[in-house]
């Protein structure tokens, strides 16, 4: 059986946590492929709110193996929290059991936090994540499967710590790295995660070679990859689906479907431009009603309609087979709804994205515009997805004007709509009937 991609089509926090969990349910393995705990997924299961930064969505399926892949940089105290905090609420430690952690995976230690916490620029997410990547490029950085070699090993920790104090010098911060200190956090992630570290890519292999369902999720979003996003606003992984596989460790043949997750409207979170933002009431409805507040840090993200031309830049760098869309019942309500499809730059009509970060500045949407629908309760949304779904409705059970609203967008991106979120609930999405 194929393995299955599953992206952010925008700058993150579409919602892929929420697809991951329902596809989870027919996988035998869901495998993370890049970034860290940059990225937040929320699951929601009834009155249960579950958020995660590092373990996959597919947790919640005890019969679901876990993978931390070979393109991650991993923070092993925040994972071991999750950990925690799961068997607390499961009374399950997957560890070495079904998670598996990649031994090509490189380790965020106090250090690449620190290192982090200096950025007044882009807007990170102060992890660690950016320094930790700049240590793997520059082959400097720690992976899991080194973690044996340097255990004990005083010569390292006083050479190593001595170039993280140097940098740390160099860039302004007071915090310094002591060489016990190096070797206490390498003992205890030893001890933490020695029974986990696998060749994963391998084990990911074997699981498509005998035909079982891999899920790849995918972190933050395709405007968010270090080449094809809004450079420099970016993470510093490359999100899209050519490093799905890479990121694995398995080939790109694998894969046969790629789902691109994208709200109904358009989000971001921290610097950098974003053409469709609203600063007024509209905006402040979608940023109210859809709850509008980052996993990971908390922050208010940016609220703005539809990006089509955004859109269409993540399908040509990803090709993807359908789209997942979340958050329709969000725009419930509104009496009209815009939907970008071009750009005004310096007074010519542009379709596609500029790559220069100043001149999507002075990018100015060019809209179409369509009727709104009435706002539903969540539960009244979530009783409409659930009837949608046993009596094989499918999009038909939505107003008039939503499944309009729907096509539209298919048009513009080229992609049809596999599934339809109407509230925050496992069950409040609507399949599509084919």
């Amino acid at each position: 059986m194929p393995a299955t991609v599953i992206l952010g089509a925008q700058w993150g926090d579409e919602g892929k946590g929420k697809l991951v969990d329902r596809l989870a349910e027919q996988a035998t393995w869901v495998a993370r492929f890049q970034g860290g705990n940059n990225a937040g997924h929320t699951v929601v299961l009834g009155d249960q709110v579950l958020k995660f930064h590092l373990l996959p969505s597919g947790i919640t399926r005890k019969e679901c193996n876990l993978v931390l892949g070979d393109g991650m940089v991993i923070d092993p105290w925040v994972l071991n929290d999750e950990l925690v905090n799961w068997k607390e609420s499961s009374d399950e430690d997957p560890r070495g059991e079904r998670l598996f952690v990649s031994e090509r995976a490189h380790i965020i230690l106090p250090y690449h936090r620190y290192m982090d916490s200096l950025d007044s620029k882009i807007g990170t997410t102060g992890r660690g994540i950016g320094p930790t990547y700049a240590d793997k490029i520059n082959r400097i950085g720690l992976r899991f499967g080194d973690l044996s070699e340097v255990n004990g090993d005083s010569n390292w920790a006083e050479s190593t710590s001595e170039r993280m104090n140097a940098s740390l010098d160099a860039a302004g911060s007071t915090e310094r790295v002591s060489k016990q200190s190096l070797l206490d956090d390498i003992s205890w992630i030893c001890d933490n995660f020695s029974s986990a570290i696998a060749n994963t890519g391998l084990m990911l292999d074997n699981a498509l070679k005998l035909g079982e369902n891999v899920i790849l999720e995918g972190a933050q979003g395709c405007l968010l990859d270090i080449d094809q996003g809004t450079f420099p606003y970016v993470t510093s992984s490359v999100t899209s689906r050519g490093n799905s596989t890479h990121g694995a460790g398995i080939h790109p043949g694998h894969v046969e479907e790629v789902i691109g997750i994208t709200k109904a409207y358009i989000t971001r979170v921290g610097n950098g431009a974003m053409p469709t933002e609203l600063l007024d009431e509209v905006g402040d409805h979608l940023g109210t009603v859809g709850h509008e507040f980052g996993t990971t840090t908390g922050r208010k993200r940016r609220c703005g309609w539809f990006d089509a031309v955004v859109m269409r830049h993540a399908q040509r760098i990803n090709g993807f087979t359908g789209l997942a869309l979340t958050k329709l019942d969000v725009l419930g309500g509104l009496d009209e709804i815009k939907i970008c499809v071009a750009y005004e730059l310096d007074g010519q009509e542009i379709r596609e994205m500029p790559s220069s970060a100043s001149a999507l500045e002075r990018c100015k949407p060019i809209y179409i515009t369509m009727p709104g629908f009435p706002s539903q309760t969540l539960t009244e949304w979530l009783g409409i997805a659930k009837k949608a779904n046993s009596e094989g409705k499918g999009f038909s059970a939505l107003p008039s004007a939503a499944q309009h609203y729907i096509k539209q967008l298919e048009t513009l991106v080229g992609v049809p709509c596999t599934s339809v979120g109407v509230g925050p609930d496992r069950d409040a999405t609507i399949d599509l009937v084919e």
